[in-house]
């Protein structure tokens, strides 16, 4: 597998278009079509397609009356724009579902909220590098001859040296 795209049922695709681009912090653009959108980030990556309740006949997506919203469904978003990304969340929501706090799994911050649909979203800091794992030199006696300059068998060349 190299991609899953996320799809949420919700109300108003363009109003929760916007929600996620201001939570993410990405220009204003309109979703594709007024009943589905495609969040993407910088590079093309689909972070989270929004759909809407009924459109297209989908089955697992015809009424938000069938089942809650997001039950056993977490959003969780990786950001490394941590801080900002949590100022932007503030001018989103009256309150959090989870304060910023570091999460003892991970060791990452994390906070949590629901978006205009009731999902439940996780924002989490990106984890910066690890700088005392240090850079491992290759081991030249591994390599084979020829990546140290010899063309010929070890034994053959010292017998035409003494010869």
């Amino acid at each position: 597998m190299k991609r899953t795209w996320t799809i949420i049922g919700v109300s108003d695709v363009p109003s929760s278009f916007n929600w996620y681009q201001s939570l993410f912090g990405q220009p204003k653009t309109p979703p594709g079509h007024d009943d589905f959108g495609q969040i993407s980030d910088t590079d093309g990556t689909v972070l989270l397609c929004l759909h809407q309740w009924g459109a297209h006949g989908h089955p697992s997506l015809m009424s938000p009356d069938q089942g809650l919203p997001g039950n056993g469904l977490l959003l969780f978003f990786r950001v490394d724009d941590f801080d900002l990304a949590l100022q932007r969340a503030r001018a989103l929501v009256i309150r959090f579902e989870e304060e910023p706090h570091v999460n003892p799994s991970t060791r990452t911050r994390e906070f949590s909220l629901r978006d205009q649909d009731g999902y439940y979203v996780t924002i989490s800091a990106l984890p910066a590098p690890d700088r005392r794992v240090a850079r491992r030199r290759p081991d030249k006696r591994l390599q084979p001859t020829r990546a140290r300059g010899r063309t010929g068998k070890p034994r053959e060349r010292r017998a035409r040296l003494r010869g």
